[in-house]
């Protein structure tokens, strides 16, 4: 009982100190450093080398909290890795995947052979312990940061064939990672404790590939039937968290039985069952969108927690001696990455100004090397500490340096969409109106408002000035004189003139450049059906007024959000451009949550939506949403 409320007094207490922690991570946030630095700054601080509020026993107690953080790290690793997303780029991905891993942890791991001698915690090593911490330091030089790529990703709200090889490479390569230290972990233990490599070994290495599959299928059924009740989010995100660490509670169990009692100790990897559990539920269940919400919930406080004992279980005085060694394992991994990618690339077919700038793109390191950097500090208590000092060093440089580097390759690519001085898009909509009255002015700045670029065109070159003088983009319009506006880019046109000009406006976008959103202030003195017949949207204003008031009397919540009335909400059509995506249902896109569709017309026809609906190039899409999440599906569904 004691010992119960002491570990919960040391829980407690380490509580506030990650609240602290968070904050710290924020102010570095704000001169545009990585979170996790300050996060690793703070728990550094607090630990046993600096200011000590945490000791060395208390860390040893709080080590069921890394556990669960490491559960949450392959668990997120294995939910990135969704092969519908992954498919269009598929042949890239897995030779610059390749390049890298053979690459880097080549010259990784010879590097690492050589560096030893230089690190404090090393000496007086064998030949097999330093096999071992060659081979290790290899494998976690290949790890990548799947959070960091994504949150730079929307961020820049990237789109492309780099940020598709990125995304596809940083997530397979991660599982890879995962799986090959799987391997090289249960060699070390037999290089560290001189046990021979017979077929005895390879049969206890299958045995514990085994049973780490066996795991990771428990784990699934156990993830299945929590998220198929009907509990609420905190009470299935607290199911997701306990499961994962479950399975290190069970593994920790099979290694203490099979030790006792078989003489033969069987080691089962955690990371690796929660990777395959994580794979196969967002890959083969219907369950995928729920899950990721539930990691996305969790990972904060966990990456807080975990990034904060790391931290404070690093020594100061090896860390101050192991930042030479990073700095050269730092330029060499970058020589491994850019030989990779470039070879990679090379074979794959890319075009050869993407492999020049792709390797930009896999710097960052962050979760899944620190969670193996931390399992070797556990499990070698020889040299693991040294080794996990030396990993965390090479991190905190990875972190600052890498997410600049991809920045600048996505904008070498052109395939950021930032939003531009003005607030519209880099690659808005654009909107010409025909009229320069009150509603025609209202229209143009309601359209701005929502991301459009507009122009207005006056028949009146008096009021051209006045307009331009009240912030609107303006120029003269002649009938037949089109060409002064640079029709050819437009995306929508709306006439509010008198009809013949409406009708002779219309009839050159059809015409001239195909433009299908034509829309029409109709009064009545042309004959609707020569609009209809160049497939003009017509508003008549006496007869919408009507149906708009029959609307608010049927449907009210519906005719305000249509309005857009309704305080954060919008409906939009975007044009499915991505030929990643043709064929895809609609289940499967991962939309935002907020994001329903509400019909796809293709052709001349409107087709009535369910998940099983598949997209095709070409589909008009009406989306409804918020502002934020429909401008992250409209890039998705647009051009790479």
């Amino acid at each position: 009982m004691e010992a119960a409320l002491e570990l919960l007094l040391i829980f407690a207490s380490f509580a506030v100190l990650a609240l602290a922690s968070k904050q710290i991570g924020d102010y570095f946030a704000k001169y545009d450093l990585p979170l996790i630095t300050g996060f690793l700054v703070a728990g550094i601080l607090i630990g046993p080398y600096a200011l000590g509020l945490l000791s060395q026993s208390d860390l040893e107690k709080l080590r069921f909290v890394d556990e669960m953080a490491l559960a949450v790290i392959a668990l997120a690793a294995g939910s990135e890795l969704y092969l519908r997303e992954l498919r269009s780029r598929i042949g890239a991905i897995v030779w610059v995947t390749l390049g890298q891993i053979v690459i880097t942890l080549a010259i990784g791991a010879w590097a690492m052979w050589w560096l030893s001698g230089m690190v404090q915690g090393f000496e007086g090593l064998g030949p097999g312990a330093r096999l071992a911490i060659a081979l290790l330091m290899g494998v976690i030089l290949l790890a990548r940061s799947p959070s960091s790529t994504i949150a730079v990703i929307s961020e820049l709200r990237a789109k492309g064939p780099l940020t598709q090889l990125a995304l596809g490479v940083t997530v397979v390569k991660d599982v890879m990672v995962i799986a090959l230290f799987a391997i090289v972990f249960e060699l070390s233990r037999a290089w560290v404790m001189d046990v021979p490599l017979g077929l005895g070994f390879l049969l206890v290495l299958l045995v514990d590939l085994a049973l780490s599959a066996a795991l990771g299928y428990g784990l699934l059924y156990f993830f299945i039937r929590a998220l198929t009740q009907r509990w609420p989010p905190w009470l299935k995100g607290t199911a997701v968290l306990f499961g994962g660490y479950g399975v290190f509670v069970i593994a920790s169990a099979i290694e203490r039985f099979s030790s006792a009692y078989l003489g033969v100790a069987l080691v089962p990897e955690p990371l690796l069952a929660g990777l395959l559990a994580a794979f196969l539920l967002v890959n083969k269940t219907p369950l995928r969108d729920e899950f990721v919400r539930l990691l996305e919930a969790l990972s904060p406080a966990v990456y807080i927690a975990f990034f904060t004992l790391t931290g404070a279980s690093l020594a100061l005085d090896v860390l101050l001696a192991a930042w030479p060694v990073a700095l050269l394992l730092f330029a060499v991994r970058l020589v491994g990455v850019f030989l990779g990618s470039f070879a990679g690339g090379l074979v794959a077919g890319d075009p050869l100004r993407l492999n020049a700038i792709s390797w930009m793109a896999f710097i960052t390191q962050a979760g899944v090397a620190l969670g193996l950097a931390k399992k070797v500090a556990d499990a070698f208590p020889a040299f693991g500490e040294a080794f996990a000092t030396v990993v965390v060093a090479l991190v905190v440089l990875n972190q600052v340096v890498g997410p600049p580097l991809f920045k600048k390759a996505l904008r070498l690519a052109g395939e950021t969409h930032t939003r531009g001085p003005s607030g519209t898009l880099d690659d808005a909509r654009d909107a010409i109106v025909f009229g320069d009255d009150d509603q025609a002015l209202a229209l143009a700045r309601r359209l701005a408002a929502r991301g459009w670029s507009v122009k207005l065109a006056s028949p009146d070159p008096a009021r051209v000035e006045v307009l331009r003088g009240q912030g609107l983009t303006a120029t003269a319009f002649r009938p037949g004189a089109f060409s002064a506006l640079d029709p050819g880019g437009a995306d929508a046109v709306v006439a509010m003139l008198k009809d013949e000009e409406n009708l002779e406006i219309c009839r050159h976008f059809y015409e001239e450049y195909g433009l299908e959103n034509l829309v029409v202030r109709y009064q009545g003195r042309v004959p609707i059906e020569r609009f209809q017949e160049l497939g003009c949207m017509v508003v008549d204003p006496t007869t919408a007024t009507v149906h708009l008031l029959a609307q608010f009397v049927e449907s009210p919540g519906g005719a305000a959000i249509f309005l857009g009335l309704e305080e954060g909400q919008r409906v939009v059509d975007v044009e499915m451009r991505d030929p990643a995506l043709d064929g895809v249902p609609l289940r499967e896109l991962r939309l935002p949550a907020d994001v329903l569709v509400l019909a796809i017309h293709r052709g001349h026809e409107a087709i009535v939506t369910h998940g099983y609906t598949q997209l095709r190039l070409g589909d008009r899409v009406t989306l409804m949403g918020s502002p934020e999440s429909l401008e992250e599906v409209m890039i998705k569904l647009g051009a790479p």
